[in-house]
């Protein structure tokens, strides 16, 4: 019996992703836990392992087609016995989904583009799946949104993203309004080319957003280029959007002596075991004793380890912290989980591997989905005091700035101390100004005295 192989879910909120590389090639044979592709979601990319033996029949969907909606069927294996070319011309010759009736007349469809909900999916007629995701091609208004969904061909969308063209602006020649290849190569010469669509209503109190026509007719034509948003820039614009209009925030700042600190780390290590290379087995950074201090400080103030729902107040156990790493096109927060719990050097090693993971795009959703906090230090750029947005549903974000030379006064004179400047972002529905002091307060005792988060 032929076995499809369905575009994976890789993390509980994925709903499609991009086909980046296929490992295996048609005729190819496979066995349990042979990695036969790599998936790109917004923010990594995985491979795909096989759960079945058998030999690849018959890709369905090539690699580079984007926005593969999640359990589609993108190839088919022929099981071990099985006659390789009838499953491949049983994949090829699958019935097409039934003609989805035409839908009245859709308003504009938004700007974005970046999530148009799947197509109605055939009812399944036996092991092999009715249809391929490039087969199916329908109109109809979005649930919900009032929103067009956009249908068109993986190469349309790959054509339209290099050209830097938004699908909802071009007009299908295809099946039912489907936007196909020769409809991007028109529109690049501005043949069927709608115009933008006007910008959503802003939200009460704020002011209304300009329109892609509006912003692109302040520029000189041919003074600019487009460059699309892929999937990471969409998301962070999407969740820190959503957490500035939804979430009540206020800010706490805090000037911290790390004099103790700075001289406890070098004497750390320069204490560190060394291997046959002289290669020290840690070196601790500032950014290190941050996310411990942070973790302990959450232990010290429980009612802060806190995230919010409607239904009730989640009081989190372990002091799981986020810490931002820039990455090409956004960032990510990777979480070092139960912080407390752990060393400094162990810290520093797990730090070490998600940064290169990160920018790898290698790491798993479990690593960088959750946590109940953050931090986001911008110390190492030169930057001595901002304000950080918080990412939901973590109630706070600290952000931390540069260490420097200042002026302080001790005991009526003037001494020149290290000083570095650290903001508390605080959700107001789940922690109160004084709650969030305590907080901040914690944070500062342990990080100007570290011997303090060894206890």
């Amino acid at each position: 019996m032929p076995i499809n192989i369905l575009m994976p879910a890789l993390s509980p909120t994925m709903e499609k992703g991009n086909l980046a590389k296929w490992l295996k090639k048609e005729g190819d044979k496979v066995k349990s836990g042979d990695v036969i592709a790599e998936i790109e979601t917004d923010k990594a990319t995985m491979e795909v392992e096989a759960v079945d033996e058998g030999t690849i029949a018959k890709i369905l969907v090539p690699e580079g087609t984007q926005d593969v909606p999640v359990n589609d069927v993108i190839a088919v294996m022929a099981g071990d016995g099985e006659d390789v070319k009838a499953t491949s011309a049983g994949a090829a010759s699958a019935p097409k989904p039934a003609e989805a009736p035409k839908a009245p007349e859709a308003p504009k469809p938004a700007a974005a583009t970046s999530a148009p909900a799947p197509a109605p999916k055939p009812a399944a007629t036996g092991p092999t799946q009715a249809a391929a995701p490039a087969a199916q091609a329908a109109v109809a208004p979005a649930k919900g949104n009032g929103h067009a969904r956009i249908f068109s061909s993986p190469l349309a969308r790959r054509l339209a993203k290099d050209a830097g063209i938004d699908l909802s602006r071009i007009t299908g020649s295809g099946p039912h309004g489907r936007v196909v290849a020769r409809d991007v190569e028109d529109a690049k010469s501005g043949k069927g080319l709608k115009a933008p669509a006007a910008a959503p209503a802003a939200g009460p109190g704020l002011a209304p957003s300009m329109s892609d026509k509006q912003i692109l007719a302040l520029f000189e034509e041919g003074s600019y280029e487009i460059v699309p948003h892929d999937g990471m820039r969409r998301t962070i614009a999407q969740r820190l959007t959503a957490s500035v209009q939804t979430v009540p925030v206020f800010y706490l700042t805090m000037d911290c002596d790390i004099g103790k600190l700075l001289v406890a780390r070098e004497e750390i290590n320069a204490a560190a075991p060394k291997d046959k290379e002289k290669k020290p087995a840690y070196k601790l950074s500032v950014n290190d004793f941050v996310i411990k201090a942070m973790a302990v400080a959450l232990q010290k103030i429980p009612n802060c380890n806190v995230s919010w729902t409607e239904g009730g107040m989640l009081k989190h156990k372990h002091s799981d912290i986020g810490v931002a790493v820039a990455m090409p096109g956004g960032l990510i927060t990777p979480i070092i989980r139960k912080a407390e719990t752990k060393t400094l050097s162990t810290i520093s090693s797990e730090m070490k591997d998600f940064a290169a993971r990160a920018r790898a795009r290698k790491l798993k959703p479990e690593e960088y989905q959750g946590g109940t906090t953050a931090v986001s230090n911008l110390g190492m750029y030169g930057i001595n005091h901002f304000t950080a947005v918080i990412n939901p549903p973590h109630a706070t974000i600290l952000a931390v700035g540069t260490s420097e030379e200042r002026p302080v006064v001790r005991d009526g004179k003037i001494e020149i101390a290290q000083m570095m400047s650290v903001t508390l972002s605080c959700d107001h529905r789940a922690i109160d100004g004084a709650l969030g002091a305590e907080l901040i307060g914690a944070f500062k005792q342990l990080i100007e005295n570290p011997v303090m988060m060894m206890v």
